[in-house]
C-alpha cells in the first residue's frame, strides 16, 4: 500500500499529533507499506520556523520508502487572524509545493483540523482518483466554541459548513478518540461503514522505566524534591491554571515541585501567574526532545495530566497520559470525566479538575505512600504494553479498512 499523510504537523516537532503520526508512518513503513508526507517546514510550538529550515520554499527528507516533502507556511502561534493565515497558507502550498511532488498513492490520509487543508487534499484525491481518509484528531468548530477561542457567527457557520462537506466527500473519516467516534456517528451524521478508530498509542520501547537521573535532577536544580511533572504543549485546552491553585495549597508542603516542561500558547501568562503569586514551588522548563522524556519521569513522582471540564474533551486519550503510564510512573489525571484509561488501568488517581484540593491531597497520597506509587505505575506499564503499542494499535487500523472494502 502507497499512503500519502498530509498534516501541518510533524516531526521534528514535538505535541501529539506530531508523535502519532510519526510513529504511524514508521510502523506502516515497518509492515512493508511506502509512505511519503506532505508536512509544513517546522515551526510548532513557537510560530518560528526552525533555523535549520529558514529561508527555503521546499525540503524534501527521507527516502523511498518513507519520503517527507516539506513546505512553506506562515508561522504563527496562538490564536487569531496569523494563525489563520497560518492554516491557509499551508493549504495552499501543500497544494502548489507539495502534492505535485507526490506519486500516486493507494490512499490520501489528511489530518484535520485546521480544516481548510481537507480542501486541496479533497481536490488532490479526486484527481487521482484515490479514495480519501480524513483523519478527524479535534472536534472543529466544536471546540473552538466550546474553548472560547471562536464565537457563534458567519465564521462559525462557514466552518460548520465546511466541516460537514469535507466529510460528505471523504471516503473514510477516522476518529483519534471514542468521543469523536461517538459525536462523528450521532451528531455529525458519518454513515458507520465510513468510521475508522485511529487512537494515540505509545512507544513502549523508547518511553520505558529508567533508574532515576540524579545528574539531570542536579542539574534542573530538583534535589531533594519530589516531583509533580507535567510534560507537554501549555494551551487553553489543558486549563494549568488549575495546577497553580493546586501548588499554591501546597507551598508551604516545600518536599513537593510542580514542574512544567514545555511550550505553547498558554505559557507565557502561566510563568506570569506563578511570578506574581511568587510560587516558589513551581518551575518552567523547555520543551525536550521525546528520546529524553523517559529521563524526566525517571526522577518524577508522578506525572501529571490536565484537561478542561468541557464536554467536547470527555472520554479524551491524551498520548501524555501513555507516555506517563509507559515510564512506569503513576499518573494524576485532572478532568472533568471519571471514566478514564487511567481509571481501566488502575495506572493513578483522577481529580477533580474544577477542585484543587482534590488534586494537592492527591500529590500528597502518592508522595506519602512510595508502594501505592510503584503498583500504580507497574499497572500502566502493564496495561500500555497490552493494549497501547504502535504496532497493535496500527494492525488493528488496517484490518478495520480491509474490512470496509469487503
Amino acid at each position: 500500500m502507497k499512503l500519502l499523510i498530509v498534516s501541518q504537523y510533524f516531526p521534528p516537532e514535538v505535541g501529539a499529533a506530531q508523535a502519532r503520526l510519526g510513529a504511524v508512518s514508521r510502523e506502516l513503513v515497518q509492515a512493508g507499506h511506502s509512505v511519503e508526507v506532505v508536512t509544513s517546514l517546522p515551526n510548532y510550538p513557537l510560530g518560528k520556523i526552525f533555523p535549520e529550515y529558514r529561508g527555503i520554499s521546499y525540503k524534501q527528507e527521507g527516502s523511498l520508502e518513507m519520503c517527507v516533502h516539506r513546505v512553506w507556511s506562515y508561522a504563527s502561534q496562538g490564536t487569531g487572524l496569523g494563525r489563520m493565515f497560518n492554516y491557509t497558507s499551508f493549504a495552499v502550498s501543500s497544494f502548489v509545493l507539495g502534492f505535485a511532488r507526490c506519486r500516486k498513492p493507494d490512499y490520501l490520509f489528511v489530518e484535520v483540523p485546521p480544516l481548510p487543508l481537507a480542501v486541496p487534499a479533497i481536490l488532490a484525491a479526486k484527481m487521482w482518483g484515490v479514495p480519501i481518509i480524513v483523519n478527524v484528531s479535534d472536534l472543529w468548530p466544536d471546540s473552538a466554541l466550546e474553548l472560547g477561542i471562536l464565537r457563534e457567527g458567519l465564521l462559525a457557520n462557514v466552518l460548520r459548513s465546511l466541516e460537514s462537506w469535507i466529510y460528505s466527500k471523504a471516503d473514510y473519516v477516522c476518529a483519534v478518540t471514542q468521543g469523536i467516534l461517538a459525536t462523528l456517528g450521532s451528531e455529525k451524521r458519518v454513515p458507520k461503514q465510513k468510521l475508522l478508530f485511529l487512537p494515540n498509542g505509545v512507544d513502549t520501547k523508547m518511553l520505558t522505566p529508567e533508574a532515576p537521573d540524579t545528574e539531570l535532577r542536579k542539574r534542573m536544580g530538583l534535589d531533594g524534591k519530589k516531583l509533580v511533572l507535567y510534560a507537554g504543549t501549555h494551551s487553553l485546552a489543558h486549563g494549568l491554571d488549575v495546577l497553580l491553585e493546586a501548588a499554591d495549597l501546597l507551598r508551604n508542603e516545600p518536599e513537593f515541585q510542580f514542574v512544567f516542561v514545555g511550550s505553547g500558547s498558554a505559557k507565557h501568562r502561566l510563568v506570569e501567574k506563578a511570578k506574581s503569586w511568587r510560587l516558589t514551588n513551581v518551575s518552567f522548563f523547555d520543551p525536550v526532545p521525546p528520546k529524553d522524556v523517559a529521563k524526566l519521569y525517571s526522577i518524577a513522582l508522578c506525572g501529571i495530566v490536565s484537561l478542561r471540564d468541557l464536554p467536547i474533551l470527555q472520554c479524551a486519550r491524551p498520548a501524555k497520559t501513555l507516555a506517563v503510564m509507559a515510564c512506569g510512573k503513576p499518573v494524576i489525571l485532572v478532568s472533568g470525566c471519571q471514566t478514564s484509561v487511567v481509571s481501566d488501568a488502575d495506572a493513578g488517581i483522577v481529580a477533580d479538575c474544577n477542585d484543587p484540593p482534590s488534586i494537592a491531597n492527591a500529590i500528597r497520597r502518592l508522595g506519602s505512600n512510595p508502594e501505592l506509587s510503584a503498583q500504580l505505575g507497574q499497572n500502566g506499564r502493564q496495561y500500555v504494553e497490552e493494549h497501547c503499542t504502535w504496532p497493535l494499535i496500527v494492525g488493528n487500523w488496517l484490518r478495520q479498512l480491509q474490512a470496509l472494502q469487503l
